[in-house]
């Protein structure tokens, strides 16, 4: 009899994990789907409507790409750490299969909202061709793999947090409250070319200003990446994950 492989089984407990969750992610049915596309254009629209009319439009640069591009990734890492963080509780009940391990549904999640976020994109690439938007990327191959390096990071963050909260159930209600109100001290709305001094210095602690500045400086040929700090993101993104990895081996 054929004997499968750990990796052959993990890899079929996460695509089993994966059509859950998205059975589960657009449960309302088509709208479901309707909402995810609905969601974060009602977001956009209101903040660049906000924009225009208390501040006047930017002649430098396409605004409303420029907010949409901010969303599209603060939201991703924010619903990626808001999966993955949930994603150990969640499930509990799977555990019972020896199969199925912790981190497997944690993985699945995060290859839902990936996908979820694709799609998003894709959307919005084709509303912005059609009402004619600047959609010229400066440099695409930048600007994908920062995105990528994005959801490293996410899962990064999410998996550490999902892993302290089974020590501190408070924990992740604190993460939760901040999640939010992050998005208006993350460099979204702005650039950090334009803000003061000052206020760059304590936005500086912020790592997500620092990823908002590099998918934004890849997009636009007015922007760079002078105030991002690729070694503090990277320490950002490999000590929470190392940290993670370590107490989830030795729980597990």
């Amino acid at each position: 009899m054929y004997k499968r492989t750990p990796w052959q089984v993990q890899k079929s407990v996460i695509y089993a994990l994966f059509l859950r969750e998205v059975n589960v992610r657009f449960s309302a049915g088509k709208l479901g789907y309707f909402w995810v596309i609905f969601e974060p254009l009602m977001q956009i629209s209101i903040f660049v409507t906000v924009k225009v009319l208390l501040f006047g439009s930017n002649s430098g640069l396409d605004y409303p790409v420029f907010i949409t591009l901010g969303f599209v990734a603060f939201n991703l890492f924010k619903h990626l750490v808001d999966r993955s963080m949930s994603s150990f509780s969640t499930n509990k009940g799977l555990y019972a299969y020896k199969q199925v391990k912790p981190i497997d549904t944690l993985i699945a999640r995060v290859m839902v909202e990936v996908l979820v976020t694709g799609v998003i994109a894709v959307v919005f690439i084709i509303f912005g061709l059609y009402f004619g938007f600047d959609m010229s990327v400066q440099n695409l191959g930048v600007l994908i793999l920062s995105f990528l390096w994005l959801i490293l990071f996410s899962l990064s963050v999410g998996l550490f947090i999902a892993v302290i909260g089974l020590f501190f159930d408070s924990f992740q209600k604190v993460v939760k409250l901040i999640l939010s109100p992050l998005m208006f001290i993350s460099a979204i709305f702005y650039s950090m070319q334009d803000m003061p001094q000052a206020l760059q210095g304590l936005l500086y602690y912020n790592p997500i200003v620092h990823f908002m500045e590099l998918i934004h400086a890849s997009y636009f040929y007015i922007l760079d990446d002078g105030f991002v700090d690729y070694g503090y993101i990277m320490i950002w993104t490999i000590v929470p994950m190392y940290l993670s990895l370590f107490l989830y081996t030795k729980l597990e």
